[in-house]
């Protein structure tokens, strides 16, 4: 994306400077006469804002101006031509308290941006269209958000989003991709056609791989099996692509990626036709390829390179298991060289460029820890992962159009697998953690798995901090870990019991202020109590503790007790223990490591 921002005055300057350090903008401008033209500094340049649009309208998706609706409308209103066409528009108080997505709610994305800048900025979002007030499904533009490109000529799509706004009834036939976007409110108000069924052309979208409707969202599903001479060109390779697509209906949208042998890996033209499209390419050894088996193999490509079949073979193999041969291998030749392609069709989509995983910590409990980075974070994000419980406490900040996939409390390692898989289809999916994510939480397994996979092949993945159950429960009662501290996981389904004592042991000769978490269940009824026995090894009785309980939450509570009387009976997973060290007071409810063992 390339967006720029544009400070209507010079009250402009930090709300600027914050959104360079975005991914939504590159370049920031203040509005300047002509005599102050040039750089306020290496960061902000001061410039006429129409010269600033004359130069850059063209080639940008984005501006944002910081400033009057009044003014931002009179500066665009003689270079807006298409909705389709123009770049989305969103503009900002000099207090950053409005954001008002003005232009480009759908094509440009620029609705979900603001909501995104909104969310990280900490201001209220003024929403016009009645999209999100009626739960509508942004119909020309929700298909971005599962890795999908659209066809069709605007003016249909138009008529669709009017027809919705009536509150006329909208038809999806789907033959293909993925349907989770079904299970969202939003989805859900859509009446779902069969295969099978007669539609309503005038009220009715399409999901697939073929180009012959009017309006159609296309997964990228198909592979492209490619096989050549040596230095056909791109522009060959190009064409008769576009021949073997339109014999088959096939639309060009669906394209998921290329495939042929590993000998063509410095073939120009395959390598540039990925390179320009934004596509992959898979490349194959012929020992994989000749385990294919074809309808149409070649015993000369046999004999010239080792395998009978590379755009058949190759197809199928990136495809995947189940996949369906679409094309067979069909030869084109010119005077200047000689290209084969075959299509198969898979049944899981492929557009890791498109997805991202968001790894986020939702904090203690009430939604009002989330830090504006996770709002925004969420807001970005298509699919939330996660256990029930958690994914409830923040469900009031879900959108009507994105969905939820909640799991059971043991099913950490297939909510990550979910989240990669969804990753590479082209989705952008929030993974839910309470706390920090880093704390005992989803990120150290995400990342395990992710580090199994090729550098090359990972998907974008952002670990977004949250505030840990620790941290507000010392917060509640004091300032407990105002001195070196640790937090020690009592529960040994991951780590042995032996280890634990280890560093139970290690904490108390370095006289740490001691966290506990996981400290008991019904199955781990005698570590906790093993933990304190040790404690007491080492620290007086009357060290002061606290027992915080369902931190963040409505029935949130605080205990002070002393090491020689934890109620251990009356402890559970919901609960987290501070143990103070030699230092560390409990005056008048008042819980407090000090800052250093020198201080009078």
């Amino acid at each position: 994306m390339k967006g720029i921002a544009i400070g209507l005055s010079n009250n402009s300057k930090e709300i600027l400077k914050r959104l360079k350090k975005t991914e939504f903008i590159n370049d920031i401008y203040i509005a300047g006469s002509s005599k102050d033209d040039g750089k306020e500094n290496e960061l902000i340049q001061v410039q006429k804002p129409r010269e600033i649009l004359l130069k850059k309208w063209p080639e940008i998706d984005l501006i944002i101006f910081i400033g009057s609706i009044a003014a931002s409308i009179r500066i665009i209103n003689s270079f807006l031509t298409s909705k389709d066409q123009d770049p989305g528009v969103i503009v900002i108080n000099n207090k950053c308290s409005k954001i008002v997505p003005l232009i480009g709610l759908h094509q440009s994305n620029t609705q979900n941006i603001a909501c995104q800048i909104a969310n990280l900025f900490g201001g209220e979002i003024i929403e016009t269209n009645n999209s999100n007030d009626q739960n509508f499904l942004n119909l020309d533009a929700f298909g971005n958000q599962w890795g999908w490109k659209r066809s069709g000529k605007i003016q249909n799509w138009s008529k669709l989003v009017i027809k919705q706004a009536r509150n006329e009834e909208i038809f999806c036939k789907q033959l293909s991709g993925n349907r989770l976007w079904k299970t969202s409110e939003s989805g859900e108000i859509i009446n779902q056609v069969d295969e099978m069924e007669t539609e309503k052309p005038d009220s009715t979208f399409h999901v697939s791989i073929f180009d012959n409707h009017e309006t159609t969202w296309h997964p990228p599903l198909l592979w492209i099996g490619l096989g050549c001479e040596r230095n056909t060109s791109k522009e060959f390779i190009a064409n008769s692509l576009n021949n073997c697509l339109e014999s088959g209906n096939l639309s060009k949208h669906s394209i998921a990626g290329f495939a042929t042998i590993d000998i063509k890996k410095d073939e120009k033209g395959i390598l540039e036709l990925a390179e320009e499209n934004k596509l992959p390419i898979e490349f194959f050894a012929k020992e994989d390829l000749s385990k294919i088996i074809v309808p149409n193999p070649s015993n000369v490509v046999q004999k010239e390179i080792g395998t009978s079949s590379v755009a058949e073979a190759s197809c199928i193999l990136a495809a995947g298991k189940e996949s369906k041969l679409l094309i067979e291998k069909r030869i084109f030749k010119n005077q200047t060289g000689a290209v084969t392609i075959a299509v198969a069709e898979s049944n899981r989509q492929y557009n890791p460029i498109n997805g991202e995983i968001h790894i986020i910590g939702s904090g203690p409990g009430d939604i009002s820890y989330l830090t504006n980075n996770v709002r925004k974070a969420l807001s970005r994000c298509t699919v939330w992962i996660g256990y029930k419980m958690y994914l409830d406490l923040i469900k009031p900040l879900k959108r009507s159009d994105q969905v939820l996939i909640e799991s059971k409390l043991t099913e950490e390692k297939e909510r990550c697998r979910k989240a990669i898989k969804l990753t590479q289809e082209g989705i952008k999916v929030a993974l839910i953690s309470s706390g920090e994510s880093g704390f005992y939480g989803m990120a150290g397994l995400l990342l395990e798995l992710l580090q199994k996979i090729k550098q090359e092949n990972r998907p974008y993945f952002e670990v977004h901090p949250g505030i840990s159950s620790m941290q507000l429960a010392a917060a509640l009662s004091g300032a407990p870990l105002m001195n070196d501290f640790c937090s020690i996981s009592l529960s040994d389904k991951l780590t042995p019991w032996s280890l634990i004592e280890k560093r139970i042991k290690g904490a108390l000769i370095g006289d740490f202020v001691i966290a506990f978490f996981n400290p008991q269940s019904i199955e781990r009824n005698w570590q906790l109590k093993s933990a304190i026995d040790l404690c007491l090894k080492s620290r007086q009785g009357d060290t002061p503790v606290l027992i915080a309980r369902q931190v963040g939450r409505e029935n949130q509570s605080k205990k002070f007790f002393t090491l020689k009387t934890i109620p251990i009976k009356e402890i559970d997973m919901l609960s987290i223990i501070i143990i103070g060290n030699s230092q560390t007071t409990l005056i008048n409810e008042i819980f407090l490591t000090p800052r250093g063992y020198l201080q009078n």
